[in-house]
């Protein structure tokens, strides 16, 4: 019996052994290895972005992923949290070129890592595809030989026609020959090399040789001071690697059309958009204008434009260099404006700014601004033509109102620091059609006896007072400080030795006989109280305001020693 006993306490000592040995080896199996499911093949254009999406699972939690691409750049941009079981890694591809016409292979490989340091990965193939466009502009080398100067000279050329509709550059070891108008296209970016010679072919009309930068174009011409861009004529014998002209500052004008740059900032002139001056109805690229005030044309830096200025016709001008809705995001930085046979440089609306700007022996205007241009010009210089030559220039400014409906706040343009050398110049500067401009610390000397700065419209329709206004905006504009003169300074001497200026005589509100009884007071305040109260007449020794010509030693203006006179200092 006590056998029996003992046999059976044995049995039941065994098994729950067993037991416990058979419970102690029944652990849960580890968690399986992240998978990660593979995305279809993706077919995309060459430098383009795709974002790709990539399926997982975790079964031991999610810790991290990483992507490794050929063909391309990745960036893992999304990602589970950490300790999910599934979710999706999204992956941004921005795919390399690839060659011109043809096809490129990609791939991207992601490997994910779970809490448990196990890792899985897959691999997607992508095709990439060139975006290759046919070249709607043509290039064709010429090497000429000329005479200059009683000797041969080889002139390495090549002449361009056409819209520039891809990226394309322009090198400085050649000079370029605008054959025609030249286009900037949509989406197209032209870079110009420092030193680089461009000029302009004959051509009259509307066959003018211009380089025109579309709006969604874009233009990168940055000089240095050291080896500033030169636009000019085909007759300049400048050669490569040169800055000195060789035609005739008193007589050469006019031989090309000039430089064009249009945007998509606002404009008011009645319509959202309008066709530049100077180019034909028929061109759809001459339209300007739009909604975008930081639209950025590019940059236009260390530039010297010379002997611009043809026309389609009467009022239908090509300048130095105009600039049509173009936007603050455009940089127009030390630019000369030379022998324009209109004005140096005429702004139709926009808010770009300029700066460190010349303009030098303009047959009209020297600045020109209209349709609510609201930008700032900084440290500027006007010279206009000398007395008795083959040409006169007209005024320093010429500022024209907005056009059409204007119901906004006032777009002001705004001129900080210049100086203005009259010479042959008919005024100090024309306000016209509701202008709205601010005018402070501008420095005149050296022009004509009689001369004024006027306030008028040009719009009487009396024929006894055509030089005079029958519109009172102006006159009411600088009443009310939409127009405003501040801190600027007039040199008592005028030029011919005749009777000195005086701050009274300086500002003419030019009403017609018939408004001036009704404007009377409002006419002798805008001219004897309001403009001297803010402006002074000097002398060059006494003169504390101009331009800071120290940084202008680039131009070519200097080289003629044009700003090196004590009104300069």
């Amino acid at each position: 019996m006590k056998n029996s006993v003992k046999r059976l306490f044995n049995l039941f000592l065994a098994a729950a052994l067993t037991v416990v040995v058979w419970g102690c080896s029944d652990d849960e199996p580890d968690p399986d290895a992240p998978a990660v499911t593979q995305p279809s093949p993706v077919t995309m254009d060459e430098n383009a972005t795709e974002s790709i999406s990539f399926t997982i699972s975790t079964p031991a939690g999610y810790a991290s992923a990483s992507a490794n691409a050929t063909g391309g750049q990745a960036t893992v941009t999304s990602e589970p949290a950490d300790g999910d079981l599934t979710g999706a890694v999204e992956v941004s591809f921005v795919a390399d070129a690839a060659p011109q016409g043809g096809t490129a292979t990609g791939s991207i490989t992601l490997t994910v890592t779970d809490a448990a340091g196990k890792t899985g990965n897959t691999t997607v193939v992508l095709t990439i595809n060139s975006t290759f466009v046919e070249p709607t502009w043509t290039t064709e080398d010429i090497t000429e030989t000329r005479t200059v100067g009683g000797a041969e000279v080889e002139f390495k050329q090549t002449r361009i026609t056409g819209t520039i509709n891809k990226d394309f550059t322009m090198t400085n070891d050649v000079a370029w020959i605008l054959n025609g108008r030249v286009i900037v296209g949509a989406d197209a970016t032209l870079t110009i090399e420092e030193g680089t010679i461009v000029k302009g072919e004959n051509g009259q009309g509307a066959l003018a040789s211009v380089l025109l930068v579309a709006r969604d174009g874009n233009i990168e011409a940055n000089g240095t001071a050291s080896s500033p861009i030169v636009f000019t004529s085909i007759l300049d014998n400048i050669n490569v690697g040169e800055f000195e002209s060789t035609l005739d500052l008193d007589n050469d004008l006019g031989l090309w059309g000039g430089v064009l740059i249009l945007g998509n900032a606002p404009i008011v002139a009645g319509a959202s958009e309008e066709q530049i001056e100077g180019i034909p109805s028929s061109v759809a690229a001459g339209l300007y204008g739009g909604t975008d005030a930081t639209d950025d044309s590019g940059s236009f830096t260390y530039a010297s434009i010379r002997f611009t200025g043809q026309q389609l016709g009467p009022g239908n001008e090509l300048q130095g260099l105009t600039l049509g809705g173009v936007g603050s995001g455009t940089t127009i930085d030390h630019v000369e404006s030379i022998n324009s046979a209109d004005d140096g440089i005429e702004i139709f609306g926009g808010t770009v700014n300029i700066s460190n700007f010349i303009v030098l022996n303009p047959d009209d205007d020297g600045y020109d601004a209209d349709q609510g241009w609201s930008g700032t010009a900084t440290n500027i210089v006007y010279i206009g033509q000398k007395n008795g030559v083959g040409f006169d220039s007209d005024h320093p400014f010429e500022l024209d109102g907005p056009e059409g409906d204007d119901e906004g706040d006032p777009e002001i343009g705004k001129f900080r620091g210049g100086t203005a050398w009259g010479r042959s110049a008919s005024d100090f500067a024309d306000l016209r059609d509701g202008a709205q401009y601010d005018m402070q610390d501008v420095y005149f000397f050296g022009f004509n006896s009689g001369v004024d700065l006027e306030l008028d419209a040009d719009g009487t329709v009396n024929a006894d007072e055509s030089v005079n206004s029958d519109d009172p905006t102006n006159s009411d504009n600088y009443a009310t400080d939409v127009i405003i003169f501040s801190g600027n300074e007039f040199n008592t001497d005028a030029s011919d030795q005749a009777a000195a200026f005086t701050i009274g005589s300086i500002l003419n509100d030019k009403l017609s006989a018939s408004l001036v009884a009704a404007k009377a007071n409002q006419i002798t305040d805008n001219e004897t109280v309001k403009f001297p109260a803010s402006n002074a007449v000097v002398t060059t020794a006494t003169k504390t305001k101009g331009a800071d010509v120290s940084v202008l030693s680039w131009s070519y203006t200097a080289h003629l020693n044009l700003l090196s006179g004590a009104d300069f200092q």
